[in-house]
């Protein structure tokens, strides 16, 4: 309920946003203040032996980033390096840094990492201290380091920054949280290397990114269905991520009729979640 309504306000164009402004100044200044810090040499900045790919955003909620990473693992790996993705391992509950295997434990490890390290094939490691987590990929071998969600640990050095945008949302209302949806203010892109935006129109020094379903794959059987195969049907479509709406869109583009059931980002499902009393196939991020 309260994410539905901050995403009213962030992206909705309501007014009653700038009532939390006094909140949200205080926010951008202890954020401008601690990147001040550590571009004075205040707070420590690690850096590693090898190269750190820093891929992130300026404001709250999906974007993209977790594809990216799997693009950037991929192309990395298709050009003879070997690269490690280190994560904050958001809602899982480890405290120290932690390896992520394929039979990780997501309640551990967060579901996003374990989904890294299943779909990358690569040595993923999380934990709230970045530089302590990045190291323990250097044991694994890597040559380069690809940091998820990491624009705003400032701690982990870094030698190329990627941030992404929603091609359609943009940046919503440009106010700092719990105003508007951003962490850091706009001008902070232009510091970065590379802007990419997901979906919509990529603007001038943009680079655009477009998500394509490769395919279906049956979660109980491990079938892989073609992704034309739903197109004139009815399904429920299930979304726990940042920006459900884009993926419900993706699914509608393809000619298939679509029951919406968002869920918060990062949601727990549960069997009940998914139980809609009909037969119609359940089609999930």
């Amino acid at each position: 309920m309260l994410e539905a309504l901050l995403q009213r306000l962030w992206y909705g164009g309501s007014p009653a946003a700038w009532i939390l402004l006094p909140l949200a100044l205080i926010f951008s200044l202890l954020a401008a203040l601690r990147r001040l810090f550590f571009r004075l040499g205040l707070m420590k900045v690690e850096r590693l032996p090898v190269p750190v790919i820093i891929v992130g955003n300026i404001s709250v909620g999906g974007s993209g980033k977790t594809p990216m990473v799997l693009w950037l693992a991929r192309m990395l790996g298709e050009r003879g390096y070997t690269p490690g993705i280190v994560s904050r391992g958001y809602g899982g509950s480890a405290e120290s840094p932690t390896l992520v295997s394929a039979d990780s434990d997501p309640r551990e490890v967060g579901d996003e990492a374990l989904l890294l390290a299943l779909r990358a094939g690569v040595p993923v490691a999380v934990g709230g201290d970045r530089p302590a987590a990045a190291r323990l990929l250097l044991g694994q071998g890597v040559d380069v380091i690809l940091s998820d969600d990491g624009l705003q640990h400032y701690r982990l050095g870094r030698d190329i920054e990627i941030a992404l945008i929603d091609g359609e949302r943009r940046l919503g209302n440009r106010l700092p949280l719990p105003a508007g949806p951003l962490r850091e203010p706009p001008r902070r892109l232009r510091s970065v290397d590379f802007v990419v935006a997901n979906g919509g129109d990529a603007k001038e020094g943009e680079v655009a990114l477009a998500l394509e379903v490769e395919g279906f794959e049956n979660l109980a059987t491990g079938e892989r269905r073609d992704p034309w195969d739903f197109t004139g049907r009815t399904v429920h479509a299930v979304a726990g991520i940042g920006n459900p709406g884009r993926f419900f869109a993706m699914l509608a583009g393809m000619g298939i009729a679509v029951v919406e059931h968002p869920f918060t980002d990062h949601h727990a499902f549960t069997r009940e979640d998914l139980d809609f009393g009909d037969s119609r196939p359940v089609l999930m991020t």
